[in-house]
């Protein structure tokens, strides 16, 4: 790690990362750390990550999530099972302050990419394995994806619970981007804890128990104490009246938490005398153990006034409340425009893209304002293979036998 950081770098410059992760969890981590000013290189499978070919697309294998997740790195192609192949994972691990995978434990000891066998030749190196179960336990070798840990961590059970029909999953990729964030700070720490003690080591980040220790702190309630309490489930999170409320012509997001925001919003609505008389609306406490009648109440008002009505009163009221967004909302939400959190970039092949820069702000290391575009599969391959010391007859022999392969000269056509 440099001593010092090049202005406008990023708080990680000069931290190299061997990536070896596809789908979301992995690549949407490594995304972050690139962000920050890592220098990843993303090692790919002949066919590619699998979130290449997921539309829609202007090209195959420039697939809109690969868009996002990959954005900072370089696509060096490899095909782990011919020879020659794993030498050049060796080789970058050498250089790199960090591997990280999510590749099953038990597949990196098979490919001798486990950490004991990385570290044989770079004691310094960071060993991040993403798995699905801390390997210990009897789910160790299982595989694991977003889907079955938000069923297996209660997730759809929630769902269901707060008046969901039937069990359902969350319809983003919790599971893995919850992962993900763990992967982050696990890898930050680490390379803090190297910088005092000067050995590198090995972290295990497991999907089970992240989401696990997600869910329990909101839900385990009663069963908290032994013995219990009460049930599992936070019951203002549980009940069918959490949701955006109706209005005349629409909905909206109103949170009204404590006692000054519940007075403001009596005397907001005209019905104050009657509501602060209740006994189940006067305190925190009340207002939770009657929390299904206390949001139907506030449904059954707010349905009386349009949206911009709603709005204009309660904003002068200091009683919270957002609107209720689409993602392409997002695009035209005027504090991101004011922000510039959502950008458009021009992409050598995929042509202009909307893409979020890092949510995070640094007043004395602030990360690059642009990254490299996400990377057409193998597009580094040559350029990565000559930083390691392989000569043209040995990156020509690599690519002739198939352990590596390039991309073909990008088009700068964005056109499907």
């Amino acid at each position: 790690m440099q001593a010092q950081v090049p202005p406008g770098a990023g708080p990680l410059a000069g931290v190299r990362i061997l990536d070896l992760t596809t789908v979301i969890m992995g690549p949407f981590a490594t995304h972050i750390l690139a962000g920050l000013g890592a220098e990843v290189t993303k090692v790919e499978p002949p066919e590619g990550d699998n979130m290449r070919h997921v539309g829609p697309s202007r090209h195959p294998g420039m697939g809109h999530i690969f868009l996002h997740a990959n954005q900072g790195k370089r696509s060096l192609v490899l095909d782990l099972k011919r020879p020659g192949a794993l030498e050049v994972v060796h080789r970058l691990a050498e250089r790199s302050d960090v591997l990280i995978s999510n590749v099953r434990p038990q597949a990196l000891q098979r490919l001798g990419l486990d950490d004991a066998s990385v570290r044989a030749r770079n004691p310094r190196i960071i060993h991040v394995s993403c798995c699905g179960f801390d390997q210990d336990g009897p789910y160790a070798a299982r595989p694991a994806y977003d889907d079955l840990i938000q069923g297996a961590t209660g997730l759809p059970w929630l769902m269901q619970r707060s008046g969901a029909g039937a069990p359902a999953y969350a319809p983003v990729t919790l599971a893995d981007r919850v992962t993900g964030l763990h992967a982050v700070y696990a890898v930050t720490a680490a390379l803090y804890a190297r910088q005092v003690s000067g050995v590198g080591q090995a972290v295990i980040v497991p999907m089970f128990e992240a989401m696990t220790q997600f869910v329990v702190g909101d839900h385990l309630a009663g069963l908290s104490f032994d013995p219990p309490v009460g049930e599992a489930g936070y019951a203002r999170l549980l009940t069918p009246h959490r949701r955006p409320y109706r209005t005349l012509d629409g909905y909206l997001c109103v949170l009204i938490y404590n006692d000054k925001q519940w007075r403001s919003f009596f005397a907001a609505t005209g019905e104050g005398e009657r509501l602060a008389n209740d006994p189940r609306f006067a305190t925190h406490r009340a207002r939770s153990d009657h929390i299904d009648a206390v949001y139907a109440e506030v449904g059954r008002i707010l349905a009386q006034r349009t949206t911009a009505q709603w709005q204009a009163l309660l904003d002068a009221a200091d009683v919270p409340n957002m609107p209720m967004h689409s993602p392409a909302d997002l695009l035209h939400d005027p504090h991101h425009a004011a922000t510039g959190f959502i950008r458009t970039v021009e992409h050598p092949t995929e042509g202009a893209l909307r893409l979020a820069r890092q949510p995070t702000r640094w007043s004395a290391t602030p990360p690059p304002q642009a990254l490299r575009p996400a990377p057409v599969l193998g597009e580094h391959s040559r350029e990565v293979l000559r930083e390691l010391g392989y000569d043209e007859d040995a990156i020509h022999a690599l690519l002739q036998s198939g352990a590596c392969a390039e991309a073909a000269a990008p088009s700068r056509d964005p056109s499907p």
